[in-house]
């Protein structure tokens, strides 16, 4: 019998058209999370040169002083961008993943990123995490919102309830042809997606597929609990597709109002202009006042006395560290702020499916907030070690051409988050098991055959 129903199923034109539109869209996602990874590891390749030849030209060039030379030169921090990456670009589109700076101010160039068109980013790409949170749901409920209505309205529901020793079972069925096809479809997807993007089969993979299944599985609890009331098609179509509407996209347009409003983020060019301001005015301030500040900050480099002349290395990048140490409130009001943000916005997806599933996808692929903000504090870090190392060497005027400058490679910097099962499962799972329980009290508290 469920030869019969997948032969029926299947043998529609709707249906078929359904499944290779989808199929297209899920290839067409694909090529344009390849796209997204051949730009990555494009930048990444060159960063690596550009930094070689930079150092190299810089250092043939400002011979005589070096810190006049580390004013110029730049040094790349890497956000490793992992194969899986590609299915959920998330904010890798919209922040950086290689940052470029000097011993210079941190604050002017920590937000420093790539023009992009504002159309663009508008509209965002159609990776593959698109496809399975908005477009997979809508062939579910195309599949299943007449499941039993049709019948029923074409009068050949009681001949199904007659001839079938359990109609419960039936639908059951109905909805197995339905599920298997989809799940189908998205794993013939995911196997194209290893093969085209070189997807390791780890740990991340069957996470990021386990929790595909479990989403399109809630859509189809929905299609069950919604079959279940035993309405007409009109209804259980205008239902099912304010339920989508819902969810996808009033719903998380509401939340995120919420948490803009709640956790106000200061601009990042508000504060890079507070580093400059803070910098600038030093020019007009006694050279001791900064001096002293950068000692406190610095203890390790009191044994270094201020110069007597008008210009000197030692006062002005402890002008740059003043800039920095002054405009350090607002940068930890910005990263309590955003962290808030991440926060809050993962403690609320928990009780929203789609969300939750979009913001556990972009932690699976390492392209969420939270990855961002971490990449941020590493490149503080990676930045504080270079200061410690050329200080100094630029307060000693140490020659350049003794100077090792071939040691100074792009670093990568991997992301230490672990994927946690209950996490990323379990909220689904539970709103998967409350429709399925609600929809089957709803079939045996009504008698199928007098559909």
């Amino acid at each position: 019998m469920l030869v019969l129903l997948f032969k029926n199923f299947i043998r529609s034109k709707g249906t078929k058209i359904g499944l290779l539109f989808l199929l297209l869209i899920g290839i067409i996602s694909l090529i344009i999370g390849q796209q997204f990874q051949s730009k990555q590891q494009n930048s990444i390749t060159e960063a690596a040169h550009y930094q070689k030849e930079h150092i190299a030209r810089n250092a043939a060039f400002h011979k005589e002083e070096i810190g006049l030379l580390l004013y110029y030169i730049k040094f790349s921090l890497v956000n490793k961008t992992f194969p899986i990456s590609s299915l959920a670009i998330g904010q890798r589109d919209v922040n950086p993943s290689v940052q470029s700076v000097t011993i210079r101010g941190l604050e002017a160039q920590k937000y420093d990123a790539e023009l992009n068109n504002p159309a663009n980013l508008l509209s965002g790409n159609i990776d593959f995490s698109f496809v399975l949170i908005y477009l997979f749901p809508l062939l579910i409920i195309a599949f299943s919102y007449n499941l039993i209505s049709e019948e029923k309205e074409s009068g050949t529901w009681k001949i199904v309830a007659t001839q079938s020793q359990n109609t419960f079972l039936y639908i059951l069925k109905l909805f197995q042809i339905r599920i298997l096809s989809l799940l189908g479809l998205l794993t013939i997807v995911l196997f194209i997606a290893v093969l085209l993007l070189n997807i390791p089969l780890d740990k991340s993979f069957f996470v990021f597929y386990g929790l595909a299944i479990l989403y399109l599985l809630f859509w189809f609890s929905i299609c069950f609990y919604i079959v279940s009331l035993q309405k007409n098609s009109n209804f259980n179509a205008i239902i099912l597709l304010t339920v989508w509407l819902f969810l996808i996209i009033i719903l998380p347009a509401v939340i995120n109002t919420y948490i803009v409003n709640k956790y106000p983020v200061p601009e990042a060019l508000e504060l890079t202009l507070k580093q400059r301001n803070a910098y600038h005015e030093k020019w007009d301030m006694d050279k001791k006042i900064t001096l002293d500040k950068f000692y406190a900050h610095y203890p390790q480099f009191k044994n270094y006395p201020l110069p007597d002349s008008e210009f000197n290395w030692l006062w002005y990048y402890a002008m740059q560290q003043a800039g920095d140490d002054d405009s350090a409130q607002q940068s930890r009001e910005l990263e309590t702020k955003l962290e808030q943000r991440n926060k809050a916005s993962q403690t609320i997806a928990l009780f929203v499916p789609t969300l939750h599933t979009q913001i556990q996808l972009n932690e699976i692929a390492k392209s969420d907030l939270g990855n961002q903000l971490l990449f941020l504090k590493e490149t503080k870090q990676f930045h504080e070690k270079l200061r410690l190392h050329f200080y100094p060497k630029i307060f000693d005027n140490a020659p350049v051409n003794q100077q090792k400058w071939d040691q100074f490679k792009v670093e990568t910097f991997t992301d230490p988050s672990e994927i946690k099962f209950s996490k990323a499962f379990l909220p689904l799972l539970l709103f998967n098991l409350v429709l399925l329980f609600f929809g089957w009290m709803n079939f045996r508290n009504n008698r199928l055959h007098n559909f």
